[in-house]
């Protein structure tokens, strides 16, 4: 097992049909809010990745049939103060896209020193609270997204 990280990592915004938002405020930096992200493992599938970060993050247990593949990624620069996280050269990170809905806004269990704390928001409230302008990005398509899900 390598002690880095690989840059390659999901998104994963959890909402519900009425497009409430799950956000998650990060423990290292208060008032940076976002949805679930995290790295991909060695081995790992992308959506055995997303379930696992759900779970890990919130303590909601979901099923790949529960998730959605936008088949959209996004290629960044990572913050110089999380490079010490990735091999010696590492600049970049792609983060694919996923989807859950859940039925209604549910509790969840924050990951200790991960999170401080959790909101369920309306899809525009939430998307202008991400730190992140790829999770905001993903938050507005998120109308255009369920409209394509068709019967």
């Amino acid at each position: 097992m390598s002690r880095y990280k690989r840059p390659v990592s999901v998104l994963v915004v959890i909402h519900t049909p009425d497009l409430q938002v799950l956000l998650l405020e990060r423990a290292a930096h208060a008032g940076y809010w976002q949805s679930v992200t995290g790295s991909q493992e060695a081995g790992e599938q992308l959506p055995a990745t997303a379930l696992r970060e759900v779970g890990e993050e919130t303590g909601i247990v979901a099923v790949a049939a529960d998730l959605r593949d936008w088949q959209l990624s996004n290629h960044y620069e990572i913050f110089a103060e999380w490079r010490h996280r990735y091999a010696p050269g590492v600049r970049y990170n792609t983060e694919h896209v996923f989807s859950l809905q859940m039925r209604t806004p549910v509790p969840v269990t924050l990951a200790p020193g991960e999170h401080l704390a959790y909101c369920w928001l309306p899809w525009r409230e939430a998307a202008a609270r991400c730190f992140s302008s790829s999770n905001r990005e993903a938050i507005l398509m998120l109308p255009e997204r369920l409209a394509r899900r068709g019967p």
